[in-house]
């Protein structure tokens, strides 16, 4: 079965293709328009006033548990992606049970091709059980199709172990995927240290708690050489270390938290729990040093940095709610607004959740170049819409923005050929 897509306004950050044109794919993968006119279309899509660009690609967000309840959790959040254009999502290894063996990486893929299409990229384990303590085998999780090794948000403590994951990991050409964050500076703090804490009475986490440890992991980076993306930053001084470093050549990369382009502090007044996330909101100079880091490219990845709650969990005293928020289907739009406000052009926004990650995950998706695996994002750039939580797909309806207006709304996603949106 041959499909065309017609008259969209085509845009591939990777290839910095931007025209309106047809494009052609089969079950598998991109056809170029030669080889398609060589057989016949079966199917046409009229993308006519609409973007057509690669399937977005979240680098980071949970999509549920295996075993007990399980399956229809993953199967939600794997909806909720295909609803937001996302046609890949790279899941931490602190998972039930951690993925720390080739069989659990194995088995987390299964579980989630079993539900949806969407592909499931695991990472695996630093450390056995993220317990900072002994080093998993990280050329087997190679093998098992782990993209990269992290420790998610579990500190590693002892510096030369995790200057030994380094140096093992580079063996191996495995990016380290690092979440910066003191655990002693953090402690059991809940909001950044600022005017809010002070006002709000609410324990903090200084600025120092990410910059520390975001010093100590790039002094190690230079050390060993390993290709380091440092993920879900909060604080500018941390983009000015990572720009810096790359400067001096080092193989680092980064992402933010698509909340922290938006949010600050302040947004957590009356305590709204639905703005209690880790790492915290910081400053509103903090957001916009990291604005311009995604700007200048430092940051060259946006993810959602998906943590769906139930409500419960959100109706307690602030310290004691999950942090978290529900994400998937918010940030294509979210991601847009940036380019309403000025801080990106729309090619470089979306090569902020296509061909970024996909070169920082080591896989040969987000493009539409020709033999390209066909996954497919159709959205309308100017449908605008009301934000409301509680239509998400998600399980987790646990979202500050409800009410904003969005713009950009997801028509097809399109997963290796197959059509698997059509407007949800």
């Amino acid at each position: 079965m041959i499909t065309a897509i017609r008259n969209g306004r085509v845009i591939d950050p990777a290839t910095e293709r931007d025209e309106t044109c047809d494009i052609y794919f089969d079950e598998r993968q991109i056809l170029s328009s030669q080889d398609a006119e060589q057989l016949s279309v079966t199917r046409e899509i009229d993308a006519t006033g609409l973007v057509v660009c690669p399937g977005l690609i979240d680098i980071n967000a949970k999509i549920g548990e295996l075993g007990s309840g399980g399956a229809s959790t993953m199967h939600s959040e794997l909806r909720a992606a295909l609803s937001g254009g996302i046609t890949a999502v790279c899941v931490q290894p602190d998972t039930v049970p951690v993925i720390d063996t080739p069989a659990m990486a194995y088995m987390i893929r299964d579980s989630a091709q079993q539900h949806e299409s969407v592909r499931v990229i695991p990472l695996g384990a630093l450390t056995t059980g993220l317990k900072g303590e002994a080093l998993t085998n990280m050329a087997s999780l190679k093998a098992a199709g782990c993209a990269g090794v992290s420790n998610a948000r579990n500190a590693i403590h002892n510096t030369l172990l995790m200057r030994r994951a380094m140096q093992y990991a580079s063996t191996f050409d495995l990016t380290v995927f690092i979440h910066s964050q003191d655990p002693w500076l953090t402690g059991k703090g809940c909001v950044h240290e600022g005017e809010m804490s002070t006002r709000l009475g609410l324990s903090a986490i200084p600025e120092a708690a990410e910059t520390v440890a975001v010093a100590r992991d790039l002094a190690l980076v230079a050390t060993t050489g390993v290709q380091a993306h440092f993920s879900q930053l909060s604080c500018a001084r941390s983009v000015d270390m990572v720009a810096e470093s790359r400067q001096r050549g080092l193989k680092v990369t980064a992402d933010v938290a698509i909340h922290n382009l938006h949010l600050t502090e302040f947004d957590i007044q009356g305590f709204n729990t639905l703005c209690h996330v880790l790492p915290p909101l910081r400053r509103e100079s903090d957001m916009n040093g990291l604005r311009e880091g995604v700007r200048d490219g430092t940051i060259a990845v946006i993810c959602s940095d998906h943590q769906p709650c139930g409500k419960d969990d959100k109706l307690a005293p602030f310290i004691q709610t999950a942090p978290g928020i529900s994400g998937l289907e918010t940030l294509l739009p979210l991601t847009l607004r940036l380019v309403d406000e000025g801080v990106l052009s729309l090619p470089q926004a979306l090569a902020c959740l296509t061909c970024n990650p996909a070169k920082a995950l080591g896989l040969e998706l987000g493009t539409l170049s020709c033999g390209a695996p066909a996954d497919i994002c159709i959205f309308d750039p100017d449908e605008t819409w009301e934000f409301d939580p509680e239509k998400m797909l998600s399980r987790g309806k646990n979202n500050p923005f409800g009410g904003m207006q969005m713009r950009g709304k997801v028509i097809h996603t399109i997963v290796n050929g197959s059509v698997e949106t059509d407007s949800i």
